[in-house]
């Protein structure tokens, strides 16, 4: 099991819209970065642990935990032209983009903001604090365990 941080935009797509869905379950489309489709590919694999991290908002931060429940498959989006992240390049035989699906696990008790990561001198390594602009990104046990401590948890 790997631990990853996924970012997204709560006016796109929230942790609460996640919540909200059908079994509290929904494909994570859209990347279109190679070096995160690479990691939705590659790497991203069913039970691996999310930390779903609100961005582009005053005070981003790490706000819930969900977990993988379908490793990478083609990203549908990229094919539909009606899509809003449709890529002509694409095609069923040649996909580009892939996606993963997540399942909602839990709120954090606390926002893990932003500010408070990079203040936490064992969290310095991270590529979120190092500006990091990839909405997926690697987290390791360690950072995972501090991260859930903060967000007042037991670690786990």
């Amino acid at each position: 099991m790997a631990y990853w941080l996924f970012k997204t935009e709560p006016g796109c797509f929230s942790f609460d819209d996640l919540k909200n869905r059908p079994d509290m379950t929904e494909p994570w489309d859209g990347v279109r970065n190679f070096q995160a489709r690479n990691f939705l590919r590659d790497q991203v694999q069913i039970g691996d642990q999310v930390l779903f991290y609100h961005s582009n908002i005053p005070e981003p931060g790490v706000v819930g935990l969900a977990e993988v429940v379908r490793a990478g498959y083609p990203d549908t989006t990229a094919l539909n032209p009606n899509a809003e992240h449709f890529d002509p390049k694409a095609s069923v035989d040649k996909p580009i983009w892939y996606m993963v699906d997540l399942r909602h696990v839990r709120p954090l008790r606390t926002m893990v903001t932003l500010e408070r990561i990079k203040q936490n001198p064992l969290l310095t390594d991270m590529p979120l604090v190092k500006r990091s602009r990839l909405s997926i990104q690697p987290v390791t046990d360690v950072e995972w365990r501090i991260i859930l401590t903060m967000g007042g948890g037991d670690g786990q």
